[in-house]
């Protein structure tokens, strides 16, 4: 993950409280509790509180500092963000000790060569973590001292990796992503064991505030192995795996070099399709960048592409099926982003506006506009438009179609789009196209439990506004409240005039001298009386639970950053069942430009509140991909951060 440099920003001293309840955390997670005491007695609550205090300062010790980062990962280069924790041991110079990424706390080497145990360990040949500290993750049949392995090194915990010729000395860290510990076999096995995070030698490792280089790897740590005669065990394994290399490069032993790993027991996201492997034990990664004038040309005939599709398809159509103005949103995810050649992970990885001379969608669409190829206009200060194209124009009749990705073609039902040009992204997002509907109830007080009477209510009950009015009207006429001369004048008797008006507005007080109250400023003050609850039904599911308060909006704001670059927040998707990442990742390929998530600032720990930003004012697209999972505009909260205040 760190092969690159991270951007770190400046470090901050982490509170004493926050230091506390990050190592509590810690201490949980990974199973680290101290021996428990008998609290009954005195001295062993002291000794206990010792101990916790004791296994705290071990884990982060006094004095630590913390920083937001922000890096790369896999293949495509997917931005990640998370958190450093910088400290020192006594005698050692500042180092990160932990980094944090979704909530999870990872070790780092340092952390490990101080604290033998706290995670389970694994071997691997020394050649195998040679290519681990390259990026690249542990295939299963690279696994060696076993079975059976570590009973702690189930599908998704935090595991250490040594060499069996350094069994003693963890080099790396990563994530299960099987259940190693279940393994009966890995010779013939294929997969991916372990996610490789993090490497003795990488960037992380190298990261110091006073730029000293990174600490050597020790010859042989204590802890980590029951015993030495294990140690000398391991070595003569590594020994024996020494001379199985020499004879396959003498050509006594196949051990599958050249063959493609086709399966992965259970791939990561954003590690793209399989590649070779070394040996079959580990994954290697290649990723080729594309020039600048080659990432240009790509996008202009993406766009011809994308136009001369249109024409062909839509030819007894007006304005061959477009309707004008195209947004920039609309002209990347419809004519641009389904035609680019993007065959291989590296190519999609390189095929990036950002990475063209153009830089945004908007200088783009200007070029276009240049070479006379379309005519536009500029919206809002923002945002070029599109007002027509010239499908006259020789670039876009005399386009030669070229072969599209697979899953990117666009056309012929063997990529399963049926013909259009506008497929949808395929993100793995179950909330695309699921049906919501938004709920108000209205929870009774004590006080109005009188007028319900007739419906059996309690304090508990739920009502929604529809059902409300029926009971009301019900309660006017058992009680013949409704004056005689104007039906729409309700005369209020003591229990009415007690529940409803209390006196404590201007209005109730009106309402009180005058003894009556029109019908629907009734109603509508029952309303108000009750305790708001609202639930978000997904697909007409009858187990959704109401909760209390106002429906939440999903809020989209525009903000200005680093001077003059605008870009698209987005929070509040969870509670309308739209998972944060996918939505992250459709909204950077629409808008080809970076996208990010992480924890909206103020939220709970418990429930944490996500926001995703994009690149741009990107409204249009965040609007169309919420669409398509079935919020209404309604729902939605628009804020504009970007324009001057009125004087």
């Amino acid at each position: 993950m760190f092969k690159k440099k991270p951007t770190v920003k400046p470090l901050a001293p982490l509170r004493s409280s926050d230091r506390r309840k990050t190592a509590d955390s810690i201490i949980a997670e990974y199973g680290l509790q101290p021996k428990a005491q008998d609290d009954t007695k005195v001295e062993d609550k002291a000794a206990a509180t010792a101990d916790t205090t004791a296994l705290r300062n071990a884990l982060l010790p006094d004095g630590v500092q913390t920083a937001r980062f922000t890096t790369t990962h896999g293949p495509d280069l997917k931005q990640v963000s998370g958190t450093v924790y910088v400290g020192a041991y006594p005698g050692d110079d500042a180092r990160v000790l932990w980094f944090k990424i979704e909530d999870r706390m990872y070790p780092t080497v340092y952390t490990l060569w101080k604290q033998p145990g706290i995670v389970p360990l694994l071997h691997t040949p020394g050649f195998v973590v040679q290519k681990l500290q390259g990026g690249a993750d542990l295939m299963t049949p690279g696994l060696a001292n076993g079975p059976p392995f570590n009973s702690r090194a189930i599908k998704g915990a935090v595991v250490a990796i040594a060499s069996l010729e350094q069994p003693s000395v963890p080099v790396a860290v990563g994530a299960c992503l099987i259940d190693v510990s279940a393994l009966g076999a890995v010779q013939g096995s294929r997969g991916h064991a372990v996610q490789t995070m993090h490497w003795a030698g990488d960037e992380i490792w190298a990261y110091s505030n006073s730029n000293k280089p990174g600490l050597a790897t020790p010859e042989s740590l204590d802890g980590w192995l029951a015993n030495k005669d294990d140690e000398e065990t391991l070595a003569e394994q590594a020994a024996d795996l020494n001379m199985d290399e020499e004879e396959e490069e003498q050509g006594g032993v196949d051990l599958g070099t050249d063959k493609p790993s086709s399966d992965r027991s259970d791939p990561t996201e954003g590690l793209g399709e399989d590649t070779p492997t070394s040996n079959g034990l580990v994954e290697e990664v290649d990723i080729k960048e594309l020039t600048t004038k080659e990432i240009d040309d790509a996008f202009r005939k993406a766009f011809l592409y994308g136009a001369y599709h249109y024409k062909e398809t839509n030819s007894n159509q007006p304005n061959f099926g477009l309707e004008y103005p195209l947004t920039q949103s609309f002209v990347m995810s419809n004519l641009v982003q389904p035609f680019l050649p993007a065959h291989t992970p590296a190519q999609a990885n390189s095929l990036q506006i950002k990475k063209s001379s153009y830089k945004n969608i908007k200088k783009f669409i200007k070029s276009l506009d240049k070479a006379k190829i379309v005519r536009t206009k500029e919206r809002d200060q923002h945002e070029t438009i599109i007002l027509d194209i010239d499908f006259s124009d020789a670039a876009i009749v005399g386009f030669k179609p070229y072969r599209l990705p697979k899953k990117e073609a666009a056309a012929g039902t063997s990529q399963g789009r049926g013909g259009k040009a506008t497929a949808e992204v395929d993100t793995g997002d179950e909330s695309i196209g699921q049906k919501l509907d938004k709920q108000q109830y209205y929870k009774l007080k004590d006080r109005l439990l009188p007028l319900f009477a007739s419906a059996e209510a309690s304090s508990q009950s739920l009502f929604t506004a529809a059902e409300i009015k029926p009971i009301i009207t019900a309660y006017i006429e058992s009680e013949n409240l409704a004056n005689q001369r104007n039906k729409r004048l309700i005369t209020l008797n003591p229990t009415l005039a007690n529940a409803v008006f209390d006196g404590s507005t201007p209005l109730d007080k009106e309402v009180l001298a005058k003894g009556s109250v029109p019908r629907d400023a009734l109603t509508e003050r029952i309303l108000q009386a009750c305790t708001p609850h609202y639930a978000i039904v997904r697909n007409s599911s009858p187990s959704t639970k109401p909760k209390s308060g106002a429906a939440p909006k999903i809020k989209v704001t525009l903000e200005t950053r680093s001077g003059n670059k605008t870009v698209t927040k987005v929070s509040g998707v969870e509670a309308y069942f739209i998972p944060p990442q996918p939505l992250a990742d459709e909204l950077r390929k629409m808008c080809a430009g970076s996208s990010s998530v992480e924890q909206l600032h103020g939220s709970s720990p418990k429930a944490p509140v996500m926001e995703i930003m994009i690149q741009g004012p990107q409204k249009d697209a965040v609007m169309k991909a919420l669409e398509k999972r079935g919020v209404r505009p309604a729902w939605v909260e628009f804020l504009d951060k970007t324009k001057g205040k009125k004087k």
